[in-house]
């Protein structure tokens, strides 16, 4: 029996003895066995947290898939071993938030625009979806019922309300049917800002476009009851990046949401993502709250018929509505 399934059946049985004697010898805990799982996985699946956290600590990645595209924290999971997925979680966040601190410090070093690509792009229109020149889907017709579902979140307190991102315009339809007293669009796309002025949206009376990157207009902007962000083309760390903006956008009493679609390939991934942006928010002084809406029914197989990456692929989408913490008297 090779080291790698010595491995696999310490952390089954949970023998973390064993598997520290595996480890100091040299036994490789980043190793897959012949089904395309690793010591990890089989710890997980079989609800051995202690084997999990010494697995951990011995340098085994979090977030390896496995032939399924399943990760541990997804065997953990599935199979309802809440303290193996807790200490799962725990470790993607801190690994996420280390990654974070790097990639900031990459960017200060001179790191590029992630979305700069996408601008230069084009871009094409149909009736049920937008999408880009390799066929990759900027926006499609069935996530509707979720960008009314964060058009009612960000215009319940009615007043001024921002939108980052306009793409098919579904957000921003949703908005005007609270008929806010200014509703600000920021596109910084070309082809989506040309046509929004076809489309009329530049003759609405309550309307304001600004056309740019958000990063470039940002101190062209006021103060909103409302805030959205859904941009394509920018990864988490711009996301991020908006969040650090928000005490200087968003009012005392105002409510903020944003696109969750964080990995939404895999569901531990999306739980970690969840749970770190929810996180760094708290440290920016906001509390999250997630809610659960169920989107199995909206995506069938002819949804994706010529789209090349399926951008969601889990039963339930969760809604963030984001809140100033109040202070405590």
């Amino acid at each position: 029996m090779d080291d790698c399934q010595l491995l696999c059946e310490a952390a089954r049985s949970g023998d973390v003895d064993k598997l520290k004697s595996l480890i100091d010898s040299g036994a490789d805990v980043t190793s897959f066995d012949s089904d395309g799982l690793t010591p990890l996985m089989h710890a997980a699946k079989h609800g051995q947290s202690a084997a999990v956290k010494a697995l951990l600590d011995a340098g085994a990645p979090w977030n390896a898939l496995s032939p399924s595209q399943l990760s541990a924290g997804d065997f953990a999971m599935e199979s309802g071993h809440q303290e193996a997925f807790d200490i799962l979680l725990n470790a993607g966040i801190q690994a996420e938030l280390i990654l974070g601190t790097i990639a900031r410090k990459a960017n200060e070093n001179g790191g590029g625009d992630s979305n700069e690509q996408y601008l230069e792009d084009r871009v094409s229109f149909s009736e049920d979806k937008l999408m880009d020149s390799e066929s990759k889907a900027v926006m499609m017709a069935w996530e509707k019922p979720l960008m009314e579902a964060h058009a009612k979140a960000v215009c319940s307190g009615g007043g001024h309300v921002l939108n980052i991102g306009f793409g098919m315009g579904l957000v921003d339809t949703a908005i005007q049917q609270y008929n806010p007293v200014s509703h600000t669009i920021v596109e910084a796309h070309p082809e989506v800002y040309e046509r929004m002025l076809r489309t009329g949206w530049g003759k609405k009376d309550n309307v304001n476009i600004i056309f740019g990157r958000w990063q470039d207009v940002v101190s062209e902007l006021g103060t909103y009851d409302g805030i959205f962000f859904d941009t394509y083309g920018e990864y988490y760390e711009d996301l991020r990046e908006f969040h650090q903006y928000l005490p200087q956008l968003l009012k005392p009493e105002g409510i903020y949401s944003f696109f969750n679609g964080l990995c939404g390939g895999n569901a531990f991934f999306h739980v970690v993502y969840c749970n770190l942006v929810s996180l760094e928010l708290k440290n920016l002084g906001y509390s999250t709250q997630l809610i659960p809406l169920p989107v199995k029914d909206c995506l069938g197989e002819e949804v994706w018929e010529g789209v090349r990456h399926r951008y969601w692929q889990l039963d339930t989408y969760y809604l963030p509505v984001c809140q100033p913490i109040e202070d405590e008297e």
